[in-house]
């Protein structure tokens, strides 16, 4: 039987508490937009792409309060944002690229969201050619099994998961005509209920399950040497000095189980796993991203997923998304076993993104 205690503080909520609460919301400052353009004059002045902007190149000014309140409210607070009122509509992709990284690098730092080095990725419907590009391997039913970022890269949906990274910024430039409902729930919410019904679950949530990094880290043509040659153990529940963080996602652990010398899941991590799932569904909330909305989400405290989406790029309703992965400066500390994934688990250091191999 567990001795667990129960996680409290405004991170843990349910999707009715959220959906009735407009704590997690901001709006862009009315002042903003004429900031934005001095900085992106400054950045075109300098001939600089939007890959090259640091904080020093993009001289952002009156937003300091708000970042430092988004911060705050990250880490310290609820662990979901919502910054309403981005002005997509007055800038090119291009440049809006450039804004969007801008400002990110005042908010923490970027960090590498794939193997190739890629600070920031357009979230879209890319066709039928991602597994091939991205990672596809055949599970045991010879069924085309494709990596966790192939499928973020299709208009299917997306389950819950947390990505590798302290924040994930998604910037909402087009929604699509139809779907793409993003998906939120508290992860010390769903321990607490776990704890309440089934604590011999929660104890099994707090033992290593094992992940492949395959379509991050992994490359090769064969899927199965892939998962195994980048597979690694790690809790998918885990507390250091009073801070909760979960790092899940079930494509990582189904690509890790495909390869034979990986240790099997027992009987109670599978059953934990489907009450996790079962459990984030019964208690997140439903948002529809509108065009000029940045969402922003503490990944140690938040599980995201997506419904599928349809497009109709004739209307310009063909959904995309730019997404940033930041390390923050207030992050938390992380407990011991996570450096496999994380390098730095000491609070306050840059960690996190993808690790960057030859290829």
């Amino acid at each position: 039987m567990s001795n667990r205690l129960p996680l409290t503080g405004p991170v843990v909520w349910t999707g009715d508490e959220i959906r009735n609460s407009t704590r997690w919301i901001r709006n862009f400052p009315a002042s903003g937009t004429a900031a934005l353009d001095n900085a992106l004059a400054a950045v075109n002045k300098a001939g600089l792409a939007w890959s090259q902007i640091t904080r020093e190149t993009f001289p952002l000014s009156g937003f300091d309060d708000l970042l430092a309140d988004i911060r705050d409210e990250l880490e310290n607070g609820v662990g979901i944002l919502k910054l309403r009122g981005f002005p997509v509509d007055r800038y090119s992709e291009d440049d809006l690229r450039k804004l969007y990284f801008g400002l990110g690098t005042h908010l923490g730092t970027p960090v590498f969201q794939n193997r190739t080095g890629e600070l920031m990725r357009a979230i879209r419907d890319e066709g039928a050619h991602v597994g091939r590009t991205y990672g596809q391997t055949r599970d045991q039913s010879g069924t085309t099994f494709l990596s966790s970022y192939a499928r973020t890269l299709t208009s299917g949906g997306l389950r819950f998961h947390t990505d590798r990274t302290d924040v994930v910024g998604l910037l909402c430039v087009r929604q699509a005509r139809k779907g793409g409902v993003s998906t939120l729930a508290s992860t010390p919410a769903i321990h607490n209920a776990i704890l309440a019904r089934r604590p011999d679950l929660l104890d099994a949530l707090f033992t290593d399950y094992w992940r492949s990094r395959f379509g991050e880290e992994g490359t090769g043509k064969d899927g199965a040497a892939t998962t195994r040659a980048t597979a690694y153990p790690l809790p998918i529940f885990g507390v250091r000095d009073g801070k909760f963080t979960s790092h899940y996602s079930l494509t990582f652990i189904e690509a890790a189980q495909m390869a034979p010398d990986v240790p099997r899941l027992t009987p109670a991590q599978k059953e934990a796993i489907d009450v996790l799932m079962a459990t984030a569904q019964e208690l997140c909330f439903e948002m529809t991203l509108e065009p000029g909305d940045l969402q922003l989400i503490n990944s140690h405290v938040t599980y995201h997923g997506r419904t599928p989406f349809e497009d109709d790029a004739a209307s310009g309703h063909d959904r995309l998304l730019l997404r940033l992965w930041l390390t923050m400066p207030n992050n938390r500390p992380l407990p011991a076993g996570h450096e496999v994934l994380w390098q730095s688990i000491a609070a306050g250091q840059p960690r996190g993104g993808i690790r960057q191999v030859a290829i």
